[in-house]
């Protein structure tokens, strides 16, 4: 949360040379650093074969036996 609700901030360390360590519940997850003009980047188009996202097909729902708004509710709760 704290990621999404400072990114521009975040970006512009990580412009000016820092590492960014993204944690999750202090676990390590990823790390966004700065991007280094001499690695190269490549970026890859879309084909003409390539679906549209609209024609993708979706996994079937998981049937869960637990209740999503709780679980949200008890996640928010532990971060106060």
């Amino acid at each position: 949360a704290e990621l999404k609700a400072h990114l521009s901030e975040h970006l512009r360390a990580v412009t000016s040379g820092r590492t960014v360590t993204v944690l999750d519940r202090d676990r390590p997850i990823a790390r966004i650093i700065p991007y280094r003009v001499d690695e190269g980047l490549t970026v890859r188009k879309r084909t003409p074969d390539s679906p549209s996202l609209r024609r993708l097909k979706l996994p079937p729902p998981l049937h869960l036996e637990v209740d999503v708004v709780d679980l949200l509710r008890d996640e928010r709760q532990s971060h106060r």
